[in-house]
């Protein structure tokens, strides 16, 4: 089942941005150990319900202070011909996130775009 397990913001300035939701509602962050510019967010303790995310560095206006959540799902290429199917599109092909999994961005019917995640700790 698709759930979400992940947002992210893009933003021309993450530092920013950071500093924002931490006085607002006291989120942490931490800058991820990867190849791009790119923080990961705790919203809360995760004793609690709710969900984490990140904050990446983005100047191209389709995507600048967009919010994107990301869905679990078993396998992003059985999932992408899925949305394909349905009406939906691939905007950003299948990726690897080191050490993470498979990450790729599809749009709905309407042009929502969201993330799709395979959990693979061997992509590469």
């Amino acid at each position: 089942m698709g759930r979400i397990v992940h947002f992210e913001l893009t933003v021309p300035d993450p530092a920013k941005t950071l500093a924002f939701y931490s006085q607002v509602f006291g989120w942490s962050s931490s800058a991820w150990d990867g190849p791009v510019e790119y923080h990961l967010v705790q919203t809360g303790p995760d004793t609690t319900v709710g969900i984490n995310g990140g904050v990446s560095r983005g100047d191209d206006p389709r995507w600048a202070g967009r919010w994107t959540n990301v869905m679990d799902v078993e396998s992003v290429d059985e999932s992408a011909e899925k949305i394909v199917a349905a009406g939906g599109s691939i905007v950003v092909p299948k990726m690897p996130i080191p050490s993470v999994g498979w990450l790729a961005y599809a749009a709905d019917v309407d042009g929502t775009v969201f993330g799709i995640m395979q959990e693979d700790p061997d992509a590469a």
